[in-house]
């Protein structure tokens, strides 16, 4: 079905064609209906699946003329806000409709005049909108549509307060949307008083793991881990990765090391300025850096076509997190690699995330690589030439253990 089956406006439609997009995906073809029938929605589907589209296209076609602010979009951070801004300027460029994001970490002034010029669209992060909020600079008297995008993630960062406090503030005869990559039980509570029985749409499996990633373990000694990445890199035909760590210091220390070795390198996390992560984040999509080391802000908070390969440097805290770090891969019908380098210490982690996706993960060695044991000596797993179902692009991975070590206690049990 194409998109000017979904009865969207000429003018949205025009901003369609010209952004190049041809074809509805399912989570747009099931829930642009809804939103423009007027109905509240919780609407969940993997990253990279059209999300934004599917609230926004509708959402601009209902608006119809320049007016007063009558659309809110809560984003969890800084980077989503500003891409989802981005995207409805793209697709509201043939109307007079106009749309500012509003984030934290840069100065107040451009923002406060663009709200002075009036606005139809603000999509915001809860922190920095209740500041305008308890200022007085912005009212949501006159919100007709309230956008919650990326709830799960919105809870996970302690937002919970202030969205209630946002919500509370909307008037009640409003549109209420909720987009999201998982549903968690948490999402209940909220949705009970900021939503009115609102139809639901769920495409694909909310803990699966996209079929069009390759995914792999890579058991390591802890003092070994820069030095296998850095072998990864040196034997993956990559196009650009991305390398997950879990804290601030170990993203920098990483990044450091990496241009020490000759890679052209990018960083994003928190205590980095935001003039510093839109470059970063710009620089990384147009090629000038070649990998980009993140911690989990990136994970959920960028939008970055053509990302080739994805190697979590720290196993994540939570298995949903595995699913979003290595859902950056493989996207719009490409296929992408993500590789874990996994230490001992890692062993429950690895059985949650596992349990979690339903699957077993395969285990590689890189071939070449001087492994040190991992533990205790364990009978020798025979090294024959493996590679995760669909294939890698990378040089002489094999399955078996991390150099002979103990791994068999990512196997046993609790």
């Amino acid at each position: 079905m194409p998109f000017k089956a979904l009865k969207l406006s000429d003018l949205v439609l025009r901003g369609v064609q010209a952004a190049g997009y041809t074809d509805p995906t399912p989570i747009q073809l099931r829930a642009i209906p809804v939103v423009l029938g007027g109905g509240d929605l919780i609407a969940s589907a993997q990253t990279g699946t059209g999300k934004t589209a599917a609230f926004a296209l509708p959402v601009l076609t209902r608006l119809g003329a320049h007016g007063r602010t009558r659309v809110l979009v809560l984003e969890p951070t800084r980077e989503l806000a500003a891409q989802v801004e981005t995207a409805f300027r793209d697709f509201a460029r043939f109307t007079d409709l106009r749309t500012v994001a509003i984030f934290g970490g840069v100065g107040y002034g451009h923002q406060r005049n663009e709200l002075r010029q009036g606005v139809d669209i603000i999509v915001a992060t809860p922190g920095r909108l209740m500041d305008y909020l308890q200022e007085g600079t912005i009212s949501l008297r006159d919100i007709s549509i309230l956008i919650l995008d990326e709830v799960d993630r919105m809870l996970d960062m302690g937002f919970l307060p202030a969205v209630k406090d946002i919500i509370g503030r909307c008037p009640r005869d409003r549109q209420t949307l909720f987009f999201s990559a998982t549903v968690p039980p948490e999402i209940a509570a909220v949705a009970a008083f900021a939503l009115r029985n609102p139809a639901r749409v769920e495409i694909g499996v909310a803990r699966s793991v996209t079929a069009s990633v390759n995914h792999a373990l890579y058991p390591v000694a802890t003092e070994q881990k820069f030095d296998l990445l850095e072998a990864l890199l040196a034997k993956t035909d990559f196009d650009s990765v991305l390398v997950f760590s879990r804290t601030k210091h170990g993203a920098d220390k990483i990044a450091r090391r990496l241009k020490t070795a000759n890679h052209s390198v990018a960083v994003l996390h928190a205590n980095r300025s935001q003039n510093q992560r839109i470059e970063a984040l710009a620089g990384f999509k147009s090629g000038k850096y070649e990998v980009m080391v993140a911690t989990d802000i990136a994970a959920r908070g960028i939008d970055v076509a053509g990302v080739s390969h994805v190697i979590n440097y720290d196993v994540p805290e939570k298995p949903e997190d595995y699913v979003h770090r290595i859902g950056r891969t493989g996207r719009a019908q490409a296929v992408g690699d993500a590789f874990t380098l996994v230490t001992p210490e890692n062993a429950d982690d690895i059985r949650d995330i596992q349990r979690f996706i339903g699957a077993k993960i395969p285990e590689l060695q890189l071939a070449g690589f001087p492994y040190k044991p991992l533990g205790a000596p364990r009978p020798p797993v025979p090294r024959q030439g493996q590679r995760p179902q669909g294939g890698q692009r990378h040089g002489g991975g094999q399955a078996g253990g991390g150099g002979g070590g103990n791994w068999s206690r990512f196997r046993g049990r609790r």
